[in-house]
């Protein structure tokens, strides 16, 4: 069986929040933050029979992971961003897609203060990992893009300040994964495109 497996990891981006924006109890009004979706951008057309989507990861919602806490969940996004760009056109085919989520975690730690005058952090490392697999009767291909973001605040940064930071960073970590991931299936799996004529020899 010819398998081929192409990865890629995404840079990490560290972002010091130094200050933060400090609001008076009467003026604290809870933000509510939307799903991401990505219907706004073309599908992207695999000759395929079905893309079936599952999820490997399992929250343990105890720290120092957090995931459950955000306001944004990477894993529920990272299905919508399946459902809404990835899409099943060869219906007579025997090949299949399966796109798996592998991790979709983040952890928080803490980073206790060097110098006097310097307030206690925590860092937050968030991490998603998805494997792409076409599979038909004859071969095997897939690709796995693993997109990571770290942010680091002050400790006693405020809850609503806290989801703000947790909601950029999700939108942050899944604008670099929506590239990288439709770069990867356009050079890793050509051949399953729908109107690319072009075949990748490995």
């Amino acid at each position: 069986m010819n398998k081929f497996i192409k990865t890629v990891i995404l840079a990490v981006v560290a972002l010091g929040l130094n200050a933060c924006a400090t609001r008076n109890n009467e003026e604290a009004v809870a933000e509510r933050y939307s799903d991401l979706h990505f219907d706004n951008k073309a599908p992207i057309k695999l000759l395929v029979k079905t893309v079936d989507i599952n999820s490997e990861f399992i929250p343990s919602f105890t720290r120092p992971n957090v995931e459950h806490l955000f306001p944004v969940s990477i894993e529920k996004t990272a299905k919508s961003w399946a459902k809404e760009r990835l899409e099943a056109t060869d219906f007579a085919s025997n090949s299949t897609a399966e796109f798996i989520i592998q991790d979709a975690s983040v952890i928080e730690t803490e980073e206790k203060a060097t110098q006097i005058l310097q307030k206690d952090a925590v860092k937050y490392h968030a991490n998603l990992k998805v494997v792409l697999r076409v599979n038909d009767n004859k071969s095997s291909a897939q690709t796995t893009v693993e997109a990571f973001r770290e942010l680091t605040m002050p400790a006693d940064t405020s809850i609503e300040d806290k989801e703000k930071y947790w909601n950029e960073m999700v939108v942050n970590l899944f604008s670099a994964f929506d590239e990288h991931m439709e770069q990867n299936i356009q050079r890793y799996l050509n051949m399953y495109v729908e109107g690319n004529n072009s075949v990748t020899s490995y």
